[in-house]
């Protein structure tokens, strides 16, 4: 039991494992999570640094909304990357030469998700880049 426990909380989607009671996505534990401070993880998702530090901003829709985004897509690459640290690494670094050589992280920040999540869709299915 306490194996199929283990195996079906790993498979979740990423973004349902940081979620609290009433649905929101706890800022703490991301961070915590990807050994970020909250600036780094504000940053990182492209909100302004004082977001994340105030508990009304960070529950407000639009935090939410791109941190689910981020959360997304750093799940939907962790298996093949090796881990969500180096999903982590790749969303934050690697430069996509189907767009341009920009990163995911610089695509969200301009409210690109829904290309990059397209984007995976298409390797996931064998496309090429």
């Amino acid at each position: 039991m306490r194996q199929a426990l283990k195996i079906s909380v790993h498979n979740e989607p990423l973004v349902l494992s940081y979620m609290d009671r009433a649905g929101k996505i706890a800022v703490d534990q991301v961070a915590d999570s990807f050994g970020m401070s909250k600036a780094q993880l504000a940053q990182t998702a492209g909100l302004a640094r004082e977001t994340l530090y105030r508990l009304e901003r960070s529950r407000t829709a639009k935090t939410q909304s791109r941190l689910r985004e981020m959360l997304e897509i750093i799940s939907r690459v962790t298996e093949w990357a090796g881990g969500k640290e180096q999903a982590m690494a790749w969303y934050r670094a690697q430069p996509l030469p189907a767009f341009g050589g920009r990163t995911v992280e610089a695509l969200v920040k301009d409210g690109k998700a829904a290309a990059i999540r397209d984007y995976l869709d298409h390797m996931a299915l064998g496309g090429f880049a």
